[in-house]
């Protein structure tokens, strides 16, 4: 959901209208009586909740199709992932959108509050230490008992970034012995706070601009997988994290890498989604190959969609912060976390990539902001998104 009851108050007394289709904080164990409660309007259709909406906020990009029924002129928020959705950014364009996604937002200290990607990785990867000690089919930590000892579960991350460290403080506060790697540098301090032990392999880190990793080239990863294949096979258990954004995610695990685990061993594959680090994964679905179990996590933040939606909501509420002044729709694109974030201006395609993706002229520098009145629209829980409602679109 992308406006929970607590937010809709705050941004209610704001200034700013908030219009909720009945229902649709439901799957978040969100009720029509508390958004109410919070001010909001509760609306008994989608129709009703789009009605003149000013502004959309969903989690997911809405279908070509649905693009349709929004209001000409809208302004919408989502993880647009704007190159993979070129067509639904053409669609948005010919209403005359104006388009922010939040998978753009520029790396800077000033954003952190509105990093709804790191703030949905943070649930992801606490769900992914969960799942795997749901499958692994022993205990994770140790236990010392009459009958004699338990050794602890070894766990092997493979990425830390936010998901990923979010992966090894589930795992090491559940007991199990934990091992993590990454290509950047960076990464070994956060690694080892979190009493992790941080695996160094003899290649050259990959560190590159604001924090993320450098693609890497095949022969590197060819030669990475051969380094990690005696890491994965001493290990119980393996999480991995790595996604690149649009992209296909690299493999990490090779099915020869999967051949090499114990009977019983778990892999946990959060990048499945986007093709998965695992050569085995299927999206949604346990995969048991030769003893192994291999977990295709599909949207893990959807399987916790409380804090999921309320830790989102937060992240769109404090980009409108910079959308909405006084109550009325007047962005900055000045502002280099609105203009960072802006797809599409008024209609037209601002973010280059995209822009070439759908063989249109580069972007023009921006001219004066339109301003029209601010509303907003709320609609479903983190992963699919349902119908909106009139301000922000959960």
């Amino acid at each position: 959901m992308a406006i929970v009851p607590e937010v809709a108050s705050k941004l209610v007394k704001a200034g700013i209208e908030i219009v909720v289709e009945s229902g649709a904080g439901s799957a978040a164990r969100f009720s029509d009586e508390q958004y109410r409660e919070a001010c909001a309007t509760v609306v008994p259709d989608a129709g009703s909740a789009l009605d003149g909406a000013s502004i959309v906020a969903l989690v997911q990009p809405p279908a070509v199709e649905e693009v349709a029924n929004l209001p000409d002129g809208v302004s919408l928020i989502s993880f647009l992932q704007p190159v993979a959705a070129a067509e639904t950014v053409r669609a948005l364009a010919a209403k005359g959108a104006t388009v922010y996604s939040l998978d753009l937002l520029p790396r800077i200290s000033r954003a952190q509050s509105m990093d709804a990607l790191s703030s949905q990785a943070t649930v992801a990867g606490y769900r992914a230490g969960l799942s795997a000690a749901e499958h692994l089919a022993k205990f994770f930590p140790m236990f010392m008992t009459a009958a004699g000892t338990v050794p602890p579960a070894k766990v092997l991350v493979m990425g830390a970034g936010v998901a990923g460290l979010q992966a090894i403080a589930t795992a090491r506060r559940l007991g199990a012995v934990v091992r993590a790697y990454d290509v950047r540098a960076a990464a070994k301090e956060e690694v080892q706070s979190l009493g992790a032990k941080f695996v160094e392999l003899d290649l050259e880190t990959q560190d590159g601009a604001g924090g993320y990793a450098k693609e890497q080239s095949p022969e590197y990863l060819a030669r990475q997988q051969e380094l990690l294949a005696a890491e994965v096979a001493a290990s119980d258990v393996v999480i991995t994290t790595a996604q690149i954004p649009g992209r296909r995610a690299p493999v990490l695990v090779t099915t020869g890498m999967v051949e090499g685990m114990s009977e019983g061993a778990v892999i946990v594959d959060m990048a499945a989604d986007s093709g998965g680090n695992c050569e085995l994964s299927v999206p949604g679905e346990d995969i048991h190959f030769k003893g192994v179990t291999v977990v295709g996590l599909s949207n893990p933040p959807a399987s916790m969609p409380t804090h999921a939606s309320f830790l989102y909501a937060r992240n769109i509420a404090n980009l409108l912060g910079l959308l909405v002044k006084d109550g009325e729709l007047a962005p900055d694109f000045e502002d280099e976390i609105v203009a960072g974030t802006c797809v599409v201006r008024n209609g037209e395609v601002m973010h280059g990539p995209t822009a070439e993706a759908l063989g249109l002229a580069p972007p023009k520098p921006p001219g004066p902001p339109a301003a029209p009145s601010a509303a907003a629209t709320a609609t479903d829980p983190v992963g699919d998104a349902h119908s909106p409602s009139k301000e922000v679109r959960s």
